[in-house]
């Protein structure tokens, strides 16, 4: 989904970059060139270093490559962390496929629209009353996971003795077909949605509006490079939903200006009313002395969008000279340790290969064991200069580099080096493994 995304947006750049380059080029010192080189630049990567597949190019799904799989995963793995954080927040599970009216997107048998359109002998009448039942009769799919949640509400009201606060979280499949995003930039429809359903007081729903719309924004920027290209605003009156009261956006700055990555809904009691009509007695919950309707408020974010905030927020472009002051430009793609897809790549140099890959074989076999994930690069063929390997692995994101060579076959010593500091230092195998595991235990606190 981001590769098309931003494939389209470079096309419309140029009828854009006019007026936003008057805005900020005083701040912050952009140029058309700068931002064109800096997309371009984040596509061949992403296509050349294993985030996206190439087929990527002709399509607009969303089609990850290894590491772009991973670093997806890692994100969810991080989002679903921080919002089952909190007691009574539970996980579900619901059907893409759905029998709600109310869903924009449904799945016809084109066979059967033919059928009805390709009969000359029905009226007009005819043919538009067997149209509108096989619509009726098609399964809609979801274009968000609130429904899902909402009508599992009074199932899970057993888990918390009628108890508020709580909340209900699920990443899913979703199609956006409504979204004026997509088809402004051109995205694909289908995109993986996280979400949770927070059901609280009436009383205190605006004080929960406001802590999370707060811990939303805080969970963006700890894993950003640069944080202040995160931001909240509220929703203007005339994007509210019906029966919402009020509405907050995170947001990213890309280079083309600012996507909305998650969006929180003050929505009241007015959609779980609707969901359960009829059953108003048992939606009541406990408040105190009295019984209420809890109020609801919907958190969702557009997980392949957030993927793509975290490339752009990450990716660097380092000039340094060299010792005969010649000038040279490193692209580093620094995600967070945490999201980072690979934290260590395996790599060899000069000795016996038959030696040297045994050494490799299992030190890569100890690190998955304790949930290291390794990159295998002395499997390549290709034999690399030590430098160029660096600028491999620093276009992957890879947070460290370990060199196996005919010094650890006669003294046990590797060669490793930082992806941050870029600083190499030589460590016993025996220390290497813990030292790594060390490393990325202190990264989560970061």
């Amino acid at each position: 989904m981001f590769l098309h995304c931003i494939k389209r947006r470079l096309q419309l750049l140029s009828e854009k970059l006019p007026r936003y380059h008057r805005n900020v080029s005083k701040s912050i010192n952009v140029t058309r060139d700068d931002i064109s080189e800096e997309t371009s630049l984040l596509m061949k990567l992403c296509a050349e270093r294993y985030y996206i597949s190439f087929e990527a190019f002709q399509t607009s799904s969303c089609t990850y490559g290894p590491l772009g799989t991973e670093l997806k995963k890692n994100i969810i793995e991080q989002w679903t962390s921080a919002i089952r954080s909190r007691a009574y927040v539970f996980g579900i599970n619901t059907s893409l496929l759905s029998r709600t009216c109310e869903e924009p997107v449904r799945i016809v048998d084109l066979r059967a629209l033919k059928e009805i359109l390709n009969q000359d002998s029905l009226t007009k009448e005819e043919s538009s009353q067997k149209i509108q039942k096989l619509l009726k009769n098609s399964t809609s799919v979801r274009t968000s996971l609130l429904q899902g949640a909402l009508q599992q509400y009074i199932q899970a009201l057993e888990l918390v003795n009628r108890t508020l606060p709580f909340g209900l979280s699920e990443i899913g499949l979703c199609h956006n077909s409504n979204n004026q995003f997509i088809h402004s930039s051109g995205c694909s429809f289908e995109a993986t949605e996280s979400s949770l359903v927070w059901f609280c007081s009436p009383r205190t729903s605006s004080q929960w509006m406001d802590y999370w719309a707060h811990q939303r924004l805080q969970w963006w920027r700890k894993f950003a490079l640069g944080p202040s290209d995160f931001s909240v605003c509220n929703v203007v009156d005339e994007e509210l939903r019906e029966g919402t009261s009020h509405g907050v956006k995170v947001l990213y700055k890309f280079p083309w200006g600012s996507e909305t990555l998650e969006t929180l809904w003050s929505l009241g009691d007015t959609q779980l009313l609707k969901t359960h009509q009829g059953s108003c007695i048992n939606l009541q919950c406990r408040d105190g002395r009295k019984s209420v309707v809890p109020h609801v408020i919907s958190v969702s974010a557009n997980v392949d969008r957030g993927m793509l905030a975290y490339l752009f927020n990450s990716i660097q472009l380092l000039k340094k000279n060299d010792s005969k002051q010649k000038l040279h430009q490193r692209t580093v793609l620094k995600l967070h340790p945490t999201l980072t897809p690979v934290k260590v790549a395996l790599d060899m140099g000069r000795g016996s290969n038959s030696e040297l890959r045994q050494v490799c074989e299992s030190l890569l076999q100890e690190f998955l064991e304790v949930g290291i994930s390794t990159w295998p690069g002395y499997l390549d063929t290709m034999s690399l200069s030590l430098e160029n390997l660096h600028t491999k692995y620093d276009e992957m994101g890879v947070l460290f580099t370990v060199m196996v060579s005919e010094t650890t076959l006669k003294s046990g010593l590797l060669l490793v080096r930082n992806r941050d500091t870029t600083v190499r230092e030589t460590m016993h195998i025996s220390e290497i493994k813990c030292f790594l595991l060390k490393y990325i235990c202190a990264s989560d606190n970061i």
